[in-house]
């Protein structure tokens, strides 16, 4: 399990590129035949991804969590973003094809992961935050999801959002995620930007070609930093930083929110002037 503690706005301010990529970046989240975990302080999120190839894989349960099995205080979601996969959870298997996702409440005990085809592995992405109460298991494809449609071709933004766990989708307790597909020629992503201090956030980063980059933004709008982010990469949003970014290349992405509220419309905007 990678720790990663939370970070103060001033904080931020005496850190190098290097210090800021060790604390926010997520670099190797796929490796075949390993489950990888990252627990981040902010809200005490746990994303990770798992790659069975030879194997089916489980997570660990680690001092950190302080429980008897992963998901006994938690609730999970997990998106496929590779080929096709297997997930069982408490004796049932469910079958998630590319990005279809899978939904776990608080108390399922059983859990592991597997690929179909070992030459085409699944790649399966998960976000788990602390549950107060076990709501049922819920497996959705794409077309299942609220779609929103966003953006403009003249600001280079034209995107669609698929909101996978939702509460006009589903029933979670916290845990809020979805996928963001930018249109052929389109690069921003969530600018205007917004901030949300009732919710940290995190991205994963997919579709990115190799030849190709995001620059992630973040930190206070006043004093804005970025990260360069590559394929499958992901990074961590404190909830007092903006969250935004711009791509060399068309991309998607795969946020997941944790906090006080699942009110996916409880933003606050940033004007463009104040950004620095």
């Amino acid at each position: 399990m990678d720790i990663r503690y939370a970070i103060h706005q001033d904080h931020l301010k005496l850190m190098d590129t290097n210090t800021i990529r060790k604390h926010l970046l997520l670099e190797s989240l796929f490796e075949k035949d390993q489950l990888t975990m990252v627990y981040s302080h902010v809200d005490r999120i746990i994303v990770g991804g798992v790659c069975p190839v030879d194997r089916s894989l489980s997570p660990e349960t680690t001092r950190e969590l302080g429980v008897d099995f992963f998901l006994q205080r938690r609730e999970m979601g997990i998106i496929n973003i590779g080929a096709a996969g297997a997930v069982v959870a408490d004796g049932t298997e469910y079958p998630l094809q590319h990005q279809e996702c899978l939904y776990l409440g608080m108390g399922v005990g059983e859990l592991a992961f597997s690929s179909c085809n070992r030459d085409d592995p699944a790649k399966f992405y998960f976000a788990s935050s602390p549950a107060h109460a076990a709501h049922p298991t819920v497996k959705l494809a794409q077309a299942q999801a609220q779609k929103v449609e966003l953006g403009s071709a003249v600001n280079a933004n034209v995107r669609t959002i698929y909101q996978f766990i939702h509460p006009s989708v589903m029933q979670s307790c916290q845990l809020v995620m979805g996928l963001t597909e930018l249109a052929p020629g389109s690069l921003w992503n969530t600018m205007p930007c917004h901030t949300h201090d009732r919710r940290m956030e995190v991205y994963l980063y997919l579709k990115v070609p190799e030849d190709a980059v995001v620059f992630h933004l973040f930190g206070e709008p006043e004093e804005t930093r970025h990260l360069v982010v590559r394929n499958e990469q992901a990074v961590i949003s404190p909830s007092w930083s903006l969250h935004a970014g711009v791509g060399t290349a068309s991309y998607s992405f795969i946020w997941a929110m944790c906090g006080e509220n699942q009110t996916f419309t409880d933003m606050d905007e940033v004007p463009m002037a104040a950004l620095k």
